[in-house]
């Protein structure tokens, strides 16, 4: 496997999640100039609109995350009505970046919201794993204390499952956005794709699996 001509070993090993996320959008790995104008670029569009906040007061608490995702993805091009064009490049651009900001914001209130628990919001001097692990498990009681070693493993996991080539959820953006609809609504399209059990729903089933069978003691 080779994102843009680069191994992915060489990658997981080498890199950050960002860095590859510049690799897939420019198609070359970024200079440590470039590195750090595009962590501030992603920094600086961490934060959601409040109202979309309170897009999960709709759902139930017990609602799976996909459906949830789903809806507050596409819900993201009410908000932003100046990256709608899916055939101008800039727009696709804005999109992507404010997607890859915005999606552990995202994630971490929905699993916040889950539990009953209040939402962390983004804090810019962490780096873009060990942010989204602290508003995931983090609480207004106490400061998260950053784990490196867990957020390079979970960082190794992002690089990994960057680009997966024509899978099915790839396939369902490129259908979805050949209509012209906008990117927001295109990747929303592909994460109702991932929910499938034959897709990212496979995924789930061995996780059950595993809490079934419980750790090395049984």
């Amino acid at each position: 496997l080779a994102y843009r001509g680069y191994p992915i070993e060489q990658l997981a090993v080498g890199c950050d999640f960002l860095e590859v996320c510049h690799l897939l959008l420019n198609g070359d790995l970024p200079t440590q100039t470039q590195k750090d104008s595009f962590s501030d670029l992603i920094h600086n569009h961490t934060m959601v609109h409040e109202q979309i906040g309170r897009f999960y007061q709709g759902f139930r608490r017990d609602a799976h995350p996909m459906a949830v995702l789903t809806g507050v993805v596409a819900g993201l091009s009410g908000f932003y009505h100046d990256s709608l064009h899916i055939q101008n490049e800039e727009h696709r651009m804005a999109c992507a970046v404010r997607l890859i900001a915005k999606m552990p914001t995202l994630v971490a209130m929905c699993y916040k919201y889950s539990i009953g628990q209040p939402f962390i919001y983004p804090k810019n001097d962490l780096s873009y794993t060990a942010n989204f692990m602290r508003m995931m498990f983090g609480t207004p009681c106490e400061e998260y204390k950053v784990n490196p070693v867990l957020v390079r493993a979970l960082d190794r996991i992002f690089i990994l499952h960057a680009d997966h080539e024509q899978n099915a959820s790839t396939s369902t953006v490129r259908m979805a956005g050949s209509s012209g609809a906008n990117p927001f609504a295109v990747v929303s399209a592909g994460i109702a794709c991932l929910w499938g059990p034959a897709h990212g729903g496979a995924n789930e089933a061995c996780l059950k699996m595993l809490e079934e069978i419980g750790d090395e003691s049984r």
